[in-house]
């Protein structure tokens, strides 16, 4: 699919994988309508290419029910949707201070994979009304998983589960929307310089990016976002799951 000219809607587009895709699509010719809890940090990002911004909550239905209404009044149904909103809590089952609170981990499911399916449902509704392009396609969902899925280390039950869910309705969501011309696509980063990651000390930075067989260093937001365009571009990548991650297989801790 040619990006220019269509809408685009980005979870999580304030601040890094989103916030590169986001501008990514802009810089093609994209409408681009970027969804986020931050309100602040949604406009100023948003500002920077001429998008949309929207506040939202991805667990809320309602929440997301009206952001995906107000990117639609603005640039019409949505025929990209890149999922990036997600929150990487930490946390044994079983800690020093006795078994992980379980709101915690329902809260990291309900961001990572309720979050994702949420803005997924409602955008794959609209791009099924849509005429399909030229060459039949209608849309394409490109959503955000984790190494973890397969790599998951010792406090990351929750996290890892999360994203092990996304991996896993890859291929439903795929074979349920072909009908219609849309495609889902999962990438799934290894070590990437976000913001969670930025926080560290700059010795656990390299010590991590040393960890990556090739190329020996953090992935950025900008690697993320070339993946994204490339799927948008190429219509055989469908019901996959890619790992973008330098090679890397994570130890145990």
């Amino acid at each position: 699919m040619d990006v220019s000219g269509h809408a685009a809607v980005v979870t999580g587009g304030a601040s890094g994988l989103g916030a590169a895709t986001a501008k990514a699509l802009a810089e093609a010719g994209g409408k681009v309508a970027v969804l986020d809890l931050n309100a602040e940090a949604a406009a100023e990002t948003a500002a920077r290419f001429g998008g949309l911004a929207v506040a939202c909550d991805v667990r809320d239905a309602a929440s997301m029910e009206n952001a995906i209404a107000r990117a639609r009044e603005a640039h019409g149904h949505a025929r990209i949707l890149i999922n990036c909103a997600g929150i990487g809590t930490p946390g044994r089952a079983v800690g020093r201070n006795g078994p992980m609170p379980l709101e915690q981990f329902e809260t990291v499911i309900a961001v990572n994979l309720n979050g994702t399916f949420n803005a997924t449902r409602l955008a794959a509704a609209g791009m099924q009304t849509l005429e399909p392009l030229a060459d039949d396609e209608r849309g394409v969902i490109i959503n955000t998983a984790s190494v973890a899925a397969y790599d998951g280390q010792i406090g990351q039950p929750a996290y890892a589960a999360s994203k092990g869910g996304i991996v896993s309705m890859t291929l439903p969501l795929a074979r349920e929307f072909a009908q219609f011309g849309i495609r889902v696509v999962t990438i799934a980063p290894g070590i990437f310089k976000t913001p969670m990651l930025a926080g560290l000390p700059e010795e656990a930075q390299e010590s991590l990016a040393a960890s990556v067989p090739f190329p020996r260093r953090l992935g950025l937001p900008e690697d993320y976002a070339s993946l994204a365009m490339h799927i948008i571009d190429n219509r055989m990548i469908n019901g996959e799951v890619i790992r973008l991650d330098g090679a890397i297989r994570m130890p145990p801790r």
